[in-house]
């Protein structure tokens, strides 16, 4: 039951709030060694798509969540592990009684599990609609120790901007000389088991991320990309070979560089342009629409 001040905020306002959940792409991302504990030591270029889940928040009597989009099936019946809801239940605790009820609404639009960050997004866009629909205050510390307790991807999904992040992926440095890219997301629809990448990588003391301070022509950092690795994908391509299959199908329709993003099976080409990358994707949607193709453009570091 609402208490009278949680009715009192319900009933002021019945306006939403959206936030947008981007596609995490790491367009590196280095294994350079593992914790006592488990836990394996990154060092990650990452940045983010335009294209995304969407999300809505909104007053409510009691709490509701519910989904849409093209992949929303896939989270239903999925209560008790939703990081959406988790990042709800933990932030309501950090804050306290500001924290009335809401209804949420996910926009599914990412596939699931798929190595750009979607569950991870969705955490960390709960975080910021909640945030204002809330009118929360949280020290900076405290909010991405929330962050950290959710997922280690969820503290850069936080920032949502081009960054290097390191040790378990908590540990993050902005990288505001980082262009916009014309890119084709691509992923076959299989899954692949993270646990399984890592236990089969042959090698976890690799050397680690070098990018010069500045690169300020795309040219530049196209080549200083390509000269990077996803140390996970070899290892990736072993358990579910589509993702050879399909990133040998976007350097075939132009793209300038391809890689696997995170622990798969989403990869990722870039393109010259986004008219570019628009046609490579109706190409390849033609080729196969039973896998997931998207054509969308990443944000810029200065942006």
């Amino acid at each position: 039951m609402m208490s009278s001040e949680n009715r009192s905020h319900f009933s002021a306002s019945c306006s939403s709030i959206t936030e947008e959940a981007r596609a995490k792409i790491n367009l590196a991302l280095h294994v350079t060694g593992q914790r006592p504990d488990g836990y394996h030591l990154l060092d990650m270029l990452v940045t983010f798509a335009d294209h995304g889940d969407r999300l809505e928040f909104m007053p409510s009597p009691t709490d509701e969540f519910t989904l849409s989009g093209r992949f929303g099936g896939t989270l239903a019946g999925d209560s008790g592990t939703n990081l959406v809801l988790k990042a709800r239940d933990l932030l309501r605790t950090a804050i306290g009684p500001l924290a009335f009820p809401v209804r949420i609404h996910l926009e599914k639009n990412l596939p699931v599990a798929s190595g750009i960050g979607g569950g991870s997004a969705d955490a960390a866009a709960t975080l910021r609609g909640l945030m204002r629909l809330w009118g929360a205050t949280l020290p900076e510390e405290a909010l991405a120790a929330v962050a950290l307790r959710l997922g280690a991807d969820v503290p850069m999904c936080l920032e949502s901007r081009p960054l290097i992040a390191r040790g378990i992926g908590e540990e993050l440095e902005p990288v505001p000389e980082l262009p916009a890219f014309a890119m084709v997301l691509a992923n076959p629809l299989r899954g692949v088991s993270t646990p399984e990448v890592f236990r089969r990588l042959a090698e976890k003391n690799n050397p680690a991320l070098r990018l010069a301070p500045s690169r300020p022509q795309t040219a530049d950092w196209l080549a200083a990309i390509a000269a990077a690795r996803n140390d996970l994908e070899p290892p990736a391509r072993e358990l579910v070979p589509e993702i050879t299959a399909i990133a040998a199908m976007l350097q075939a329709n132009g793209a300038l560089l391809t890689r696997m993003s995170g622990s798969g099976a989403t990869c990722f080409g870039i393109f010259a342009s986004m008219t570019a990358a628009e046609d490579a994707a109706a190409a390849l949607h033609d080729a196969r629409p039973d896998w997931y193709f998207q054509a969308t453009e990443t944000v810029s570091g200065g942006a």
